[in-house]
């Protein structure tokens, strides 16, 4: 990915950048309790949103997006990474859904 974005496009992926981490939940209160702890870490809510299903039978499922502009490294990001999904597992089924990145303005 560091290297894609590198050839890709002009930013600079090892300084500050808009890193967004996602979770998801058919549980919107677990959402909103992550939520707290990851505000009070720093990290800045976006949004908890109900996810749009193909089947009109589908149990809802939720999902929470935070953001913070930090500077990554593959390391750093592979670490923090690792350090959302083992706190997900604290929480009744949520799950670590991954990030997005983009130029922090």
């Amino acid at each position: 990915m560091f290297a894609n974005i590198q050839a890709k496009t002009t930013w600079d992926i090892e300084g500050n950048m808009l890193w967004g981490y996602f979770f998801t939940s058919p549980n919107e209160s677990e959402l909103q309790k992550i939520g707290t702890e990851l505000v009070s870490n720093g990290y800045c809510l976006v949004e908890i949103r109900e996810l749009e299903s193909d089947t009109p039978q589908a149990a809802s499922e939720w999902q929470l997006h935070v953001e913070r502009v930090e500077p990554q490294t593959v390391d750093t990001l592979f670490t923090r990474n690792t350090q959302l999904g083992d706190l997900a597992s604290h929480y009744k089924n949520v799950t670590y859904d991954g990030m997005d990145v983009g130029p922090a303005d």
